[in-house]
């Protein structure tokens, strides 16, 4: 018979405590680390744009995600080990992950690892990461370590609503970024899964101030309260152009709201005066694959014309990703002020996908080569949302 690991007596404690569940970060940290029978663990979140690793659970250097062992873990979203340095023993930098959305990652001092200490270190992981999950939404200490700048009025409304920046199971991830991070005025995206379907928006209000957060919050809310019933593409769509034009009937939004079925991978939608999507195949760009006619924007434009709006329908292939976007992307400037358009666009596309990596770092890696065009600050929002199906038999 063999004898009971007095640590695994800790851990038993520990998890029996209804407490541990309403510790702030740092004590659940520091608890479940003894419990565990590890020696020290710190936590670090990604910052809003996903450029540092900011210490949330002791006093340390934030970190590049870009250039350092603890961003590579973060990026590749897998264990990473090295020396520790001065002070001597061995960091394994462990992904926080919720699901499949980055949060950051987790250091895990020892004076040396074994196969016991990893399989801990990835048990203290899973953990704190739930544990930091259940509290972002409400706990304030989460948003102001993560925020580099002060955030603009409209752009707190907006992140107010957003969903998860990657969200996913088995059959899909769907993932997004919004630039001017601190300052967005009227663009949002929107996607949630169901058991069968994925389903996405993004949108684009006219403007650039609070009048167009209303706008894009109006315009999600009832996309959302329409699918929640079960309502078809075609339903959805009256339902967001008749809640616009009833609250706000000065105001439109240009978007695409596409569904995917997971089981057959055929993607419905529709373009309400918005660019057209582009397939990536192969890591090959299709640009025109999902070119179409398109309707006029969402809102008061909808109820001058007495056509209703037109749906289409692509079969995808295993393994394809489709990337949408607003046209703030398109049209911003490069330093030369020449307009950045379609084409380098596409070839910035193709560079930040080539590479294999995971579809959330793919889409980081674009937004920021973008970025950089413009000196990190753009003059109108941009955003990306960038889904990939990978059904288990492709």
């Amino acid at each position: 018979m063999s004898t009971p690991d007095p640590d695994d007596a800790a851990l038993r404690r520990f998890l029996a405590d209804p407490a541990h569940l309403t510790l702030d970060l740092r004590t659940a940290t520091a608890r479940s680390t003894k419990a565990l029978g590890l020696r020290h663990a710190v936590v670090y979140l990604a910052d809003l744009q996903q450029r540092l690793l900011v210490p949330q659970t002791a006093v340390a250097p934030m970190l590049p995600v870009d250039g350092s062992l603890a961003g590579w873990a973060y990026r590749t979203q897998s264990l990473r080990v090295e020396e520790s340095g001065a002070g001597g023993g061995i960091t394994a930098w462990f992904p926080l992950l919720d699901g499949v959305e980055r949060l950051g990652v987790l250091a895990v001092h020892e004076t040396a690892l074994t196969a016991s200490s990893l399989t801990r270190g990835r048990a203290l992981a899973s953990l704190l990461a739930m544990v930091i999950a259940s509290k972002r939404a409400y706990e304030d200490s989460f948003v102001r370590r993560t925020r580099t700048e002060r955030m603009q009025l409209p752009a707190e409304l907006l992140r107010a609503l957003l969903p998860p920046r990657t969200i996913g199971n088995g059959d899909v991830v769907s993932t997004a970024v919004l630039e001017p991070a601190y300052e967005i005025g009227g663009d949002a995206f929107d996607h949630a899964l169901t058991e069968t379907t994925l389903h996405m928006a993004v949108l684009d209000a006219m403007g650039h101030d609070l009048a167009s957060g209303l706008t894009s919050t109006v315009a999600m809310a009832a996309c959302r309260n329409a699918r929640r019933t079960g309502a078809d593409l075609p339903e959805l769509l009256r339902t967001v152009d008749e809640a616009l034009s009833r609250w706000l009937p000065d105001q439109f939004c240009t978007s695409v709201i596409a569904q995917l079925d997971l089981a057959t991978g055929v993607l419905r939608w529709a373009n309400c005066g918005h660019p057209a999507p582009i397939l990536i195949r192969d890591q090959r760009l299709i640009i025109d694959a999902m070119e179409r006619d398109t309707d006029p924007p969402m809102g008061m434009p909808s109820l001058l014309t007495s056509r209703p709006r037109r749906t289409y329908e692509i079969s995808l292939e295993a393994g394809d990703r489709v990337l949408m976007y607003t046209d703030g992307v398109v049209e911003a400037r490069t330093r030369e002020a020449k307009l950045l358009g379609l084409e380098r666009f596409a070839d910035y596309v193709i560079r930040a996908t080539a590479g294999g990596e995971l579809a959330p770092e793919s889409l980081r890696r674009l937004i920021h080569s973008i970025l950089a065009t413009q000196e990190d600050r753009l003059r109108d929002d941009a955003t990306l949302l960038m889904f990939e199906w990978r059904p288990p038999s492709g």
